[in-house]
């Protein structure tokens, strides 16, 4: 009943009122933004969704104009060279990935899920597909972000989405959700390589 009807719901009545709550600080830094660098506020690129269709998902643009566009962060040689100022706060703090409430409103994304995947990272995509991962939405946390972030190969990180996929109930949810806000304030498990 949850994985059917009750996830959906569950997104709507944490991503609404998520978004009005937190539209003062997402104005503050959509404004540090533009007054820091040239380019859009946001950055907008396609993922992978459920079972692997594309998406355009919303992020506040943290890098300069100049960065690649069509890979993950993880595997720029020197992401910092184009990580903007206002850029390492708001990923330290994953303030970034605000706008994804958007998605979540949408229908795009879930509060919790699977991170949603660049298209060129295929290794990472068949390898989810072969856990289940792709059976359920991207979400804007999830069970691999929380167990290590961007210390997790691609093999595990597949291996605990699909666990993620698995074992969806709204207490894992929950669970998750708690977990993450714990990891933000932390700052656990953040580097300058996160997606």
């Amino acid at each position: 009943m949850y994985v059917r009807f009750g996830k959906r719901v569950f997104d709507i009545i944490i991503a609404l009122p998520a978004l009005v709550i937190l539209s003062p600080l997402m104005i503050g830094a959509a404004m540090w933004i533009k007054l820091d660098s040239k380019g859009s506020i946001l950055f907008r690129q396609p993922r992978a969704g459920r079972g692997n269709v594309p998406f355009i998902v919303y992020k506040f643009r943290s890098m300069a104009q100049t960065a690649p566009s069509d890979m993950p962060t993880n595997d720029f040689k020197n992401a910092d060279a184009y990580i903007t100022r206002p850029g390492k706060v708001l990923r330290k703090l994953s303030i970034d990935e605000l706008p994804q409430l958007l998605n979540v409103i949408k229908g795009d994304m879930s509060i919790v899920g699977p991170r949603p995947v660049v298209l060129t990272e295929k290794q990472l995509l068949s390898l989810r597909t072969k856990y289940g991962a792709t059976t359920v939405k991207p979400g804007i946390t999830g069970w691999a972000q929380i167990n290590g972030r961007d210390g997790v190969a691609p093999k595990e990180k597949a291996r605990l989405d699909g666990f993620y996929a698995k074992h969806l109930s709204f207490v894992f949810d929950v669970k998750c959700i708690l977990i993450t806000a714990c990891k933000v304030v932390s700052m656990s498990g953040y580097s300058e390589g996160c997606n």
